[in-house]
């Protein structure tokens, strides 16, 4: 155990830093380096405010521990912490907690209480990272705190059902929380957001999850960006929110019967700027959504692009690039509001003669099989035939059933860079 009123505390303060990565030290702080044969427990509840507790290698078996003060726990390489009894390993409720660098395991299933390997209840200013979490029911769990970072952890499950899985990261009631460089994998969601404000997610995998890569409800004025949503059972969700920007995310190989890359329910201005969707069966489903922008969008190879369901207005959609899709744009509900201009569509056939980069005849995307779909969902297996295509150019010569008012006035000749 190591006190600052040692004279030769200073350097080896920061030999400390250097080694195990030790923060800033409080005044009356102290270091102590633990074996698994200690009893993490006592240590625990006898450390002072702001002690690091650096763990060596080695298995830690134990039930649930409370740190209720502001602690460091870090470990060496190989420190593993293990549920004794399957219940959570860590109960956090206290501020200024940093745990990092350690190995969780060992919290199992339960359909009454949702145990995680690390809970946070109303702490602020906590640093999780750089720690691996593997085969436990909930990853981190998150309830009424604010000011908190949770940084490069690797977190995965072997979920198989929605009803006896947990979520990877899952915050509830929270505020002011980063959430960046995290691999999430084998969950029922890789990241759940329920009446979450102000934070950040950024630059994480979220991929292989049973439900949802992202499950975001009831949160505002939130920005997720650089993350990369794949292969989850139905993408991603975000719902009843508002105020959220959606930046350069990628959302790709989410198939299935009700899978999309991003559901949009309820949502009202947000933005949704330079994002990647890459073979979905549906790049964004839009239900009741307003006053949204879509711009610089990619959405290539999808089965369908975007497709519109219920009350949506004031929505803008430009500068988006549509290639290879099977259809473009779907809508169910009036879009006599919505603006559609400047995108490019690799199915446009019309002409620039002036050579300005823009067609010189409006683009309609929206074809007369979207709607024999919608009627008849089994046409699908029609979808490349010779059928289909007198079905679509016959309504594209005379149009009839597809709506006037959805339209591009502008395509462009060329991608989008």
């Amino acid at each position: 155990m190591i006190n600052n009123s040692n004279p030769y505390f200073k350097p080896i303060q920061w030999i400390l830093i250097y080694w195990f990565g030790v923060g800033p030290i409080h005044l009356h702080a102290r270091v102590t380096l633990l074996n698994a044969e200690q009893d993490l427990h006592q240590i625990v509840e006898s450390a002072q405010p702001y002690d690091s507790l650096i763990l060596s290698q080695g298995i830690y078996t134990f039930e649930n521990i409370l740190i209720d003060k502001p602690l460091t726990l870090m470990g060496q390489e190989g420190a593993l912490l293990k549920s004794l009894n399957g219940d959570e390993i860590l109960l956090v409720t206290a501020d200024s907690v940093t745990i990092q660098g350690l190995t969780f395991t060992g919290v199992k299933t339960s359909y009454i209480k949702e145990r995680s390997a690390i809970r946070i209840d109303k702490g602020k200013y906590f640093e999780i990272k750089d720690n691996v979490i593997t085969n436990c029911f909930f990853g981190i769990y998150l309830e009424h705190v604010s000011h908190g970072v949770i940084y490069n952890n690797r977190i995965s499950g072997q979920a198989t059902t929605e009803a006896g899985s947990g979520n990877a990261i899952h915050a509830w009631y929270c505020s002011n929380i980063q959430i960046k460089g995290n691999e999430l994998k084998g969950h029922r969601d890789g990241i759940y957001f329920e009446f979450v404000d102000k934070s950040l997610i950024e630059e994480n995998l979220s991929f292989n999850n049973i439900r949802y890569g992202l499950h975001f409800m009831f949160s505002n004025d939130d920005i997720y960006r650089k993350n990369t949503f794949r292969d989850n059972g139905s993408g991603v969700a975000v719902m009843f929110s508002k105020e959220i920007k959606m930046i350069e995310n990628t959302f790709s190989h989410n198939w299935g019967g009700a899978s999309y890359g991003l559901l949009l329910k309820e949502i009202n201005d947000a933005s949704i700027i330079n994002n990647q969707f890459n073979q979905n069966t549906i790049g964004i489903f839009v239900e009741g959504s307003n006053r949204i922008t879509y711009s610089n969008n990619s959405f290539r190879r999808n089965g369908w692009a975007i497709k519109f369901s219920g009350g949506c207005s004031a929505n803008e959609i430009t500068n988006n690039n549509f290639l290879n899709n099977s259809l473009d744009l779907v809508v169910g509900t009036k879009l006599s509001d919505n603006e559609i201009h400047h995108n490019y569509w690799s199915e446009y056939t019309g002409y620039d003669l002036d050579k300005n980069n823009i067609g010189d005849v409006p683009h309609y995307p929206v074809k007369l099989f979207s709607y024999i779909l919608n009627q008849v969902p089994e046409a699908i297996v029609l979808m490349r035939s010779f059928f289909v295509y007198i079905v679509n150019f016959s309504e594209k010569v005379s149009p009839v059933f597809t709506p006037k008012e959805v339209f591009d006035p502008t395509p462009l000749m060329h991608e989008v860079q």
